[in-house]
């Protein structure tokens, strides 16, 4: 929370003191047994994507879809933020959100660097969208997709097309509702930089030369003889920022008046770099995708996301001849990687010492003890509202998982008479949009901040925590509208 240690450092020392815990209490698992709770699944997801994303950059092409998305809002932030924030919503209603947020954090960093933008503002709009929109549907956020595997749930008829019926409407609700609250949060918001882009830019290619020189470690006379010219050039570029900030009047940039002419500039500057590279990365990603589709749909396709995305990246690697493969490497978040490999750990050892299931049990304590006629109603606004807080501060997955049960055994115990579907979709409106929570809520906001930190934008836990909480609890809110209108007053169970 005050950033005094790293997010990583934090979930690694978290998932120790859990796993003391345990031991404390006499259940202190083997090293085999905590190496088997890590989800691999998920981290061959996100290394394969990562590896995808760094050779797709190369090809320029996500310096022209900054430049084609600035020409579509015709020069105006604001209509650019909202087709941005729209598109991640409606592709992660499709894809994983953590995909969507790899494809689309580089393309709106280079976009807000072009429009001498903040990219952190813009970046924490997208991923909160893209938690909304993965709500839609029963592949767009992992909680669903537990909810829609259950065998119980779908023979009591949640299948995939009544679960996305279902949510998809209450989702567009959220989603109206949504923007015009994004505007009134940002309203004070300075989306620009209070200096020119030269010397915004000038600042970050510092911080780039100076994180490279870092990077390298002097095991050799050539490794340090490398250094210390990067350094050189740290030191020369720091002089020259020094001059231009001497004879920098301030001034708060405008939106761009001259947006006709300065758009084409921006299309000699920034074009597609490598044709032939960008025909296979393309060929690939669409392959990929495909295989997500087809995954969810077609029983007889027995991989993993994780499977098909190592098997993509694995298939560019081959068809780009990457001959620098420690540069693409240089390219993956590790520090995310391991940061998500101790939260499967901690979530795994509080599920141990029965933290979530306390949570449930006390859940369907509450909803027993009030009146049968207030009872679904209380139902489901407890349930969303114990949803979205725990998965802001935990692993929605191991949450929903815990959930599914307890719901379950309440909907069939006669003396508290509560339909199933209700309380489920009270779960899934909860776990997917509380998210937005906070920086740890989703993977997608852990995803985002780690490629944005790479390029040198980083944001804090309480600067996403300003903006996405705020969000979460008017999404909610229009969420609990929706389904107690829908179950309560309707009667659609």
């Amino acid at each position: 929370l005050l950033q005094i240690v790293h997010r990583t450092l934090a979930a690694m020392l978290g998932s120790l003191a859990a796993l003391a815990a345990l031991a404390i209490v006499g259940e202190r698992p083997s090293m085999v047994k905590v190496v088997e709770w890590i989800d691999y699944e998920t981290l061959a997801l996100l290394f394969g994507m990562m590896v995808l994303v760094a050779i797709f950059s190369e090809t320029g092409f996500f310096d022209y879809c900054a430049v084609k998305a600035y020409r579509l809002s015709r020069g105006k932030v604001w209509a650019m933020i909202t087709l941005l924030c729209l598109i991640a919503a409606i592709l992660s209603a499709f894809l994983d959100n953590v995909t969507t947020m790899l494809l689309f954090t580089p393309v709106t960093i280079r976009l807000c660097e072009v429009l001498n933008l903040d990219p952190r503002h813009v970046l924490i709009a997208e991923v909160i969208f893209t938690n909304i929109g993965g709500a839609a549907t029963a592949v767009g956020d992992p909680p669903n997709v537990i909810i829609v595997s259950k065998q119980e749930l779908r023979k009591r008829g949640l299948d995939f097309a009544a679960f996305t019926g279902h949510m998809f409407l209450g989702i567009c609700l959220v989603v109206l509702v949504s923007f015009p609250f994004l505007r009134l949060l940002y309203w004070n918001k300075k989306l620009y930089n209070k200096e020119p882009s030269e010397i915004v830019e000038l600042k970050h290619e510092i911080y780039v030369w100076r994180l490279t020189a870092q990077r390298i470690n002097p095991a050799s006379r050539e490794e340090t003889a490398v250094k210390c010219l990067l350094m050189q050039k740290v030191l020369t570029l720091e002089m020259l920022l020094r001059k231009k900030l001497r004879t920098f009047h301030r001034q708060i940039s405008q939106e761009d008046k001259n947006w006709e002419t300065n758009i084409q500039e921006l299309q000699k500057k920034h074009r597609i770099t490598d044709k032939i590279l960008l025909i296979k990365c393309l060929t690939v990603l669409g392959c990929v995708i495909l295989m997500f589709f087809l995954n969810s749909f077609v029983p007889g396709i027995y991989l993993d996301l994780g499977w098909i995305a190592m098997l993509g990246a694995l298939w560019l690697l081959v068809l780009a001849d990457i001959h620098d493969f420690e540069m693409i490497l240089s390219r993956v978040e590790w520090a995310t990687l391991l940061f998500f490999a101790a939260l499967f750990v901690l979530m795994e050892a509080l599920a141990h010492l029965h933290l979530i299931d306390y949570i449930g049990e006390q859940t369907a304590l509450l909803i027993k003890v009030v009146p049968e006629d207030q009872r679904l109603a209380v139902a489901i606004i407890l349930v969303l509202w114990v949803s979205a807080l725990a998965s802001s501060v935990i692993d929605n997955i191991p949450f929903t998982a815990t959930m599914i049960p307890v719901l379950l055994n309440l909907s069939k115990d006669p003396d508290v008479n509560l339909p199933m579907k209700p309380l489920i979709f009270s779960l899934a409106m909860g776990a997917c949009l509380g998210g937005n929570g906070t920086l740890i809520g989703a993977s997608a906001n852990v995803v985002c901040a780690g490629i944005a930190e790479q390029h040198g934008y980083g944001f804090s836990f309480m600067e996403f925590f300003r903006l996405g909480f705020p969000m979460m609890i008017v999404s909610c809110t229009i969420g609990m509208c929706y389904l107690l209108v829908a179950h309560v007053v309707v009667g659609w169970n």
